[in-house]
């Protein structure tokens, strides 16, 4: 991993009225590398997500990220165009509900090659060609390309939007539960796909996870939150093996005697 950050969040803040969701939290993620964010619900993982994906509003803190250029940008100083490129470019974002993050009366193909088209791609065939290839490395069937996602399976439906997201080679990739809600089996195959794409392309990714057999799969480093709050944070099997703080040994030992 390189040794300067892609991405860092410093003093993440954001309240609900007199609640704290998210309390001073900051990290590094560099290239390459995948950090969880675990907890449970309401811990604040999930407002953490939207702060760096910026569809929250931080009422403190900032994110910065080093462009490609090797300019380092505060996130809340981008214009609106400009967070739209980023975020259709460098960034992905798988979601939970992949119908949130999919166009559900455009063909696979057509939602794949969107994407394309977003960063300029004006071929039929090339993009066509494209997203042919990004089907099959999520094991898609070719002849599934012209259906609607509408046809598909959740867990199908998760590959495809992985597909989508990936096509344009982003740096950096956000994923809400991606494997929540699935069959075990399901989750499984996503899992390996996942982490065989991560390591292929040298992603970085923040994955928010309520499931800690997937932050233990995927991640590198943990970051475990309650009340708005980092508890504990540090490379994912130490702090599952062998955690310190009284909230990640609880977390641990459901987890182990469920």
């Amino acid at each position: 991993m390189s040794q300067a950050p892609l991405l860092r969040a410093e003093g993440l803040t954001k309240r609900y009225g007199a609640r704290l969701a998210c309390d001073g939290v900051g990290f590094d993620l560099h290239p390459g590398e995948v950090l969880a964010v675990v907890g449970e619900s309401g811990s604040g993982k999930s407002t953490l997500l939207g702060l760096i994906a910026g569809e929250t509003a931080a009422d403190g803190g900032s994110v910065s990220y080093r462009m490609r250029d090797g300019t380092v940008r505060d996130l809340a100083e981008l214009g609106a165009a400009e967070r739209r490129a980023l975020m259709r470019t460098d960034w992905g974002f798988v979601r939970q509900d992949a119908a949130q993050g999919l166009r559900m009366s455009v063909s696979a193909g057509g939602n794949v090659g969107e994407r394309l088209m977003g960063v300029g791609a004006r071929h039929y065939a090339e993009i066509r060609a494209a997203a042919l290839d990004w089907l099959a490395r999520v094991e898609i069937a070719a002849d599934r390309i012209d259906d609607p996602p509408t046809r598909f399976s959740g867990g199908m439906r998760q590959r495809l939007q992985i597909a989508r997201n990936l096509v344009t080679a982003p740096r950096l990739v956000l994923m809400d539960e991606p494997t929540s809600g699935l069959d075990v089996s399901v989750q499984a195959r996503l899992l390996d796909t996942i982490r065989g794409l991560v390591a292929e392309l040298g992603l970085a990714v923040l994955i928010v996870t309520h499931d800690l057999a997937v932050a233990r799969l995927l991640s590198h480093r943990i970051l475990v939150m309650r009340g708005g709050r980092v508890i504990e944070t540090g490379l994912t099997d130490q702090v599952l093996d062998d955690p310190q703080a009284a909230y990640t040994q609880l977390l641990v030992s459901s987890v182990l005697a469920a």
